[in-house]
């Protein structure tokens, strides 16, 4: 949450625009979303609801083969916000998914978006209290209400007894350990920045140089 993912998706963006390229930036919040499998359930913010780790996990990849199929039969670039490690997989982690369910599902994943000859961005900061903590005071008691009302009620966070801002930490912090972890063994082009700092130029200038785009002004 608040790590950059909307910005570096507009960033990415505009570059490829300005190359000639054309651009398909897609948000989180896009609705309907072309591979977020929850969005086909009843109970969407509470899948476990509606649906298995597994029958998610599926779902999701037929989801993802027909968005890379028709990436495939068409012209513009898309980059997406957040919809690896993000979207779905929260989910799948808030459902209590297997460590060996998660790795499969993303090596799966990975398999099917390889076609299109993806880069990976891992956005991440060392102090996980204190990227929280900054993004929850930045957007103050209502999203933060919203965000433990939400994720603290899915089955991994009750059986773990996580409740309130701690308890929303304390779920980043296996978060991340998950993602760091599925990000490691991801066999995709991958770049990995820890952005704490706020350095955007220097970043930016990463990003590009891994996508092979000339910098801009």
């Amino acid at each position: 949450m608040g790590s950059g993912k909307s910005t570096t998706m507009r960033f990415v963006a505009k570059r490829l625009e300005a190359c000639g390229f054309v651009a398909l930036p897609i948000h989180e919040r896009t609705d309907p979303h072309p591979v977020r499998a929850t969005d086909e359930l009843e109970n969407w913010f509470e899948p476990w609801k509606d649906a298995t780790p597994q029958h998610l996990a599926t779902r999701a990849l037929a989801r993802w083969a027909a968005f890379v199929e028709a990436t495939r039969n068409g012209s513009a670039i898309p980059i997406l916000d957040g919809q690896l490690f993000h979207g779905d997989l929260t989910h799948l982690l808030l459902m209590e998914a297997g460590s060996a369910l998660l790795s499969d599902y993303v090596k799966a994943l990975a398999a099917i978006m390889a076609p299109l000859d993806p880069l990976v961005i891992y956005l991440w900061q060392e102090d996980i209290e204190k990227a929280v903590r900054t993004v929850c005071t930045e957007r103050g008691a209502e999203w933060i209400e919203y965000q433990v009302n939400w994720k603290l009620k899915g089955p991994y966070c009750i059986r773990r007894g996580y409740q309130g801002l701690h308890g929303l930490i304390a779920l980043y912090r296996d978060y991340r350990g998950a993602t760091d972890d599925l990000f490691d063994q991801l066999p995709l082009a991958k770049l990995a920045i820890e952005n704490s700092a706020g350095d955007w130029p220097a970043y930016e200038s990463r990003i590009l140089a891994a996508l092979s785009l000339p910098a801009g002004p």
